[in-house]
């Protein structure tokens, strides 16, 4: 497994901005796909965005296609996640995970970075 750090969360007003980092570590962390996902207080997990290994693929659900962007760094063993024009319903706390077989199977997850949006 891969040990995964996030940073970055925070308390932003509405309309705000923010970017997520998650930084890996104990695998070749070009070797997989990385993906971000969020849990809102008493909702379950939801897939946010996955990027490729090589950066060259990117998937985003619906709620925040043209908000957000993932991106990753490979020289750094980093993945990011650019969080615009937020609104309350985005606060949550905020996961990376790996998937190594790019199956969307994810291994190993990060102990999460809390998002707060005020309205």
């Amino acid at each position: 497994q891969v040990h995964l750090v996030e940073s970055g969360g925070g308390l932003v007003q509405a309309g705000g901005s923010l970017r997520l980092s998650c930084a890996a570590s104990g695998r070749t962390f070009s070797t997989f796909d990385m993906g971000w996902f969020r849990q809102a207080p008493g909702k379950e997990r939801r897939f946010v965005a996955r990027i490729s290994r090589s950066g060259d693929v990117t998937r985003y659900a619906d709620f925040v296609k043209g908000r957000f962007t993932i991106s990753r760094d490979n020289a750094k063993n980093t993945v990011y996640l650019q969080m615009n024009s937020l609104n309350p319903e985005d606060t949550a706390v905020y996961y990376c995970a790996a998937d190594p077989r790019g199956a969307g199977l994810y291994d190993s997850w990060g102990q999460g970075t809390q998002v707060t949006v005020s309205s």
